[in-house]
């Protein structure tokens, strides 16, 4: 497989070969989940918040509150594969074997930090919330003040252990905090009574990678969702060859790595990406795995969040913005008093902003400063950086 046909089957995968036309009602954006098999969720909103950017760059008609309506139907659960992500429903009994873990890996970690009476405060939290109903973590800030087992800290820490291990359930989000409820009011009582075991469990998880990465190594298998381990993804993939094709598949570079595609849905060349410019969130599913993002498309890229100011390459909360089969720059932008405001743009070397570019990336910006709610956009004096 080229490097351009790899590309060209990875975008297509995660929904960003076409233009972003198109209707983007409940049926629609649940296809997209589906499709791309989860949507992570983050707090930071300096344009807005990442789920919401993940689905608009696919749909530019789309708006938050579809999303809130499919939460409400029921039709996603918010879990964690590398991180907190809204996934579709269906797969909720997939996920038994993630919470399994997590119990028995952080119940031992939390309870040596505040003693034997973890067991007593979730006892207690659970009772709480089937007698109250749906609970967010500040309800328990009144309930005893700073002192013993009551205090907020100990009850925020055993509402995440209670969700991480599939006891208590998110049922939707007041602004960006939890509320819980037990999991039996939130997952229908079929998919509760569902029980695959861990080799159904490892067949869901490499399908599930394959079909939306369209080919990838056992690592990058497991890596997708983070239910299985890559020594299980290998023997898998051992073990069901008559259900794989193997691929050399050509690095940006001009390396070759192996790969493993599903013989039934084997990933083919597509058309050549529409080549609208678009901007992509950080944690944007084309390139939430940055190692396999950078071997196919050359595109070095981190989110510098955590990275102190006088160390920071680019910015705080950096954008990628792709066009065609390419990534052309990385903008750092954000809502700022009624406009979208850019502080600079760093273009990927070899690439000029001229005048058809600009012309692009203004269209893009204004569509998206619509989106964000605010009035237009600006441009800091010397945002166009070499």
């Amino acid at each position: 497989m080229t490097n351009a046909e790899a590309r060209h089957v990875f975008l297509a995968r995660h929904g960003l070969a076409g233009p972003p036309t198109g209707p983007a009602e409940r049926e629609t954006v649940a296809g997209t989940i589906a499709a791309l098999g989860f949507v992570q969720v983050d707090s930071i909103a300096t344009v807005a918040r990442a789920h919401h950017l993940i689905l608009y760059a696919r749909h530019h008609r789309y708006r938050p509150p579809v999303l809130s309506r499919l939460f409400a139907e029921r039709r996603l659960f918010e879990g964690w594969t590398h991180d907190a992500s809204l996934i579709p429903m269906e797969f909720w009994p997939y996920w038994r074997r993630k919470f399994r873990h997590a119990e028995e890996v952080t119940h031992a970690r939390w309870q040596a930090r505040f003693g034997h009476e973890l067991d007593e405060i979730c006892d207690r939290v659970l009772a709480h919330i089937a007698a109250n109903g749906p609970t967010l973590a500040r309800d328990f800030e009144s309930e005893g003040g700073s002192a013993g087992w009551w205090n907020w800290q100990p009850a925020k820490v055993a509402l995440e252990f209670l969700w991480r291990s599939g006891r208590i359930a998110v049922c939707h989000r007041d602004g960006f905090q939890k509320v819980y409820d037990l999991t039996e009011n939130i997952v229908p009582a079929t998919l509760l009574a569902a029980a695959p075991d861990d080799a159904a469990i490892v067949d869901f998880a490499c399908e599930a990678a394959l079909g939306r990465l369209g080919f990838a190594s056992p690592k990058e298998i497991a890596d997708f969702l983070e239910l299985i381990t890559a020594a299980e993804a290998a023997d898998w993939c051992t073990h069901h060859r008559e259900r794989l094709i193997g691929l050399a598949v050509t690095q940006a570079d001009g390396s070759t790595r192996p790969a493993f595609a599903l013989a039934d849905a084997p990933p083919v060349d597509t058309l050549a990406p529409t080549q609208r410019l678009r901007i992509l969130a950080p944690f944007d599913p084309l390139v939430r795995d940055r190692t396999r993002a950078e071997r196919l498309f050359g595109f070095h890229y981190r989110i510098e969040i955590y990275v102190p100011q006088p160390k920071r390459r680019y910015g705080y909360y950096v954008f990628p913005i792709l066009e065609g089969d390419r990534f052309v720059g990385r903008i750092d932008m954000a809502r700022s008093g009624g406009t979208l405001a850019v502080a600079a743009l760093w273009p990927e070397a070899g690439v000029r902003f001229g005048a058809a570019r600009r012309r692009a990336l203004d269209a893009e910006l204004t569509r998206m400063a619509r989106f964000a709610g605010v009035d237009g956009v600006t441009y800091a004096e010397g945002w166009l950086r070499a």
